[in-house]
């Protein structure tokens, strides 16, 4: 039977135990100490990182979780693995629901339990995808920045002890519109720092989270589908359980205002196309590439399986937003690569004021009450604000492709 974790683990990490196991260990003690018989709430908790988060706390023992995300589905799901993993410490109070950070019921929630000693917020666009236009441009930074405002605004009236807010690589020197939005995010939440503590994290692709193109393959192989893939994009990846274990050390072992990562070397980095050639043998098919998406359908559509091939499509990107290499921090911040075995950390970065910040929410907030707002005046407003923003429009984004 196919087994994702050892899959993970022996062609995609390449690890056998995590790459955060030592750190852990050696401050177990802090962790024990900051998290047990704590109140936790974790926003967008139903998420893969959100998720792998919760029970990497839940290893020390909370007092309580509160738990917020909009996918009732995903609630679901998350409650029947902490109640069906053998071993995992799971409160009396494990309270989930499903609505918007943003709506009055969580400020209601927030109020009435006087806030909260560890807060975590991992609700976000997160995928390229969602750029293609300025309805969905205008809903990534309405959820990365806006929202996220209004809920750093709330949390001064109950300062947490820990606060935690995940970024992406994609953060440094950003190509598109969601590593921009994520940027623009720490800009914003670094401003509170003076009101409590603010960690964040900036780390690659989680192999295999939910909506990511190889999660993408397990749902194509039970619907007899073809499975695609880019040829030339390279990147790093952590598991699903390493996410959720630096968002924990960044948020309890950070210091205010730093940005933690994880410590991975080039030669760590793959393609996607070299991973879907493993799944598929893990599998047990063998690979039949073909030349495009129409060729790959009619096989798919035509092939039994006990035929022990598989078709796949194996492609140059060409999509807007999309990054050739990834990068955890850029000329101009404090780097520290001693403090932590598996973590580097951002120690000093580069910060604006909170007046500058809500000068450009004000602008963004006026183009989007245009009734004709272009996703270009949008573009043009962010590389104003961030400079390096380099955004290349090429004309197709990921939902025109298989």
């Amino acid at each position: 039977m196919f087994n994702l974790d050892r899959f993970i683990s022996e062609n995609v990490t390449s690890r056998s135990i995590s790459l955060f196991s030592e750190d852990i260990e050696a401050n177990r003690d802090v962790l024990s100490r900051e998290i047990k018989d704590k109140k936790v709430c974790v926003i967008g908790g139903a998420g893969s990182i959100g998720s792998s988060f919760i029970k990497a706390v839940l290893r020390f023992e909370p007092r309580s979780i509160v738990v917020i995300d909009l996918n009732e589905n995903g609630l679901a799901e998350l409650v029947r693995d902490v109640r069906s993993t053998n071993g995992l410490y799971v409160p009396d109070e494990f309270r989930c629901y499903t609505l918007n950070f943003a709506d009055p019921i969580f400020e209601r929630i927030f109020r009435e339990e006087k806030g909260f000693d560890i807060v975590a917020n991992f609700s976000a666009h997160k995928h390229v995808r969602s750029e293609k236009d300025r309805y969905s441009v205008q809903a990534l930074i309405e959820n990365n920045d806006i929202k996220a405002k209004k809920l750093m605004d709330l949390l001064k009236v109950y300062p947490p002890k820990h606060f935690f807010c995940v970024s992406t690589d994609k953060a440094a020197n950003p190509v598109n519109i969601m590593g921009a939005s994520k940027r623009i995010m720490e800009d914003l939440v670094m401003v509170y720092n003076k009101y409590f503590k603010v960690t964040t994290a900036r780390f690659a692709n989680v192999a295999f989270s939910n909506g990511s193109l190889p999660d993408g393959w397990i749902h194509r192989l039970q619907k007899k589908q073809p499975l695609a893939a880019p040829s030339d994009v390279k990147r790093y990846f952590v598991s699903p359980e390493e996410s959720g274990q630096i968002c924990m050390l960044a948020c309890i072992l950070g210091r205010g205002g730093e940005v933690f990562f994880p410590k991975l070397g080039e030669d760590q980095m793959l393609t996607f196309s070299h991973i879907c050639d493993d799944f598929i043998r893990a599998q047990g098919f063998e690979k039949v590439e073909c030349h495009d998406d129409s060729e790959a359908k009619r096989y798919a559509a035509e092939m039994g399986f006990e035929s022990g091939t598989y078709p796949v499509v194996y492609f140059r990107s060409d999509t807007t937003g999309e990054k050739a290499y990834e990068e955890f921090y850029i000329p101009g911040e404090k780097v520290n690569m001693g403090r932590f075995l598996s973590l580097g950390v951002v120690e000093e970065t580069i910060r604006r004021p909170m007046s500058e910040i809500d000068s450009f929410f004000e602008k963004l907030e006026g183009i989007f009450a245009e009734a004709d707002f272009t996703k270009a005046e949008v573009v043009a407003a962010i590389k104003e604000f961030i400079p390096n923003f380099e955004h290349e429009e090429k004309g197709k984004n990921l939902d025109q492709k298989m």
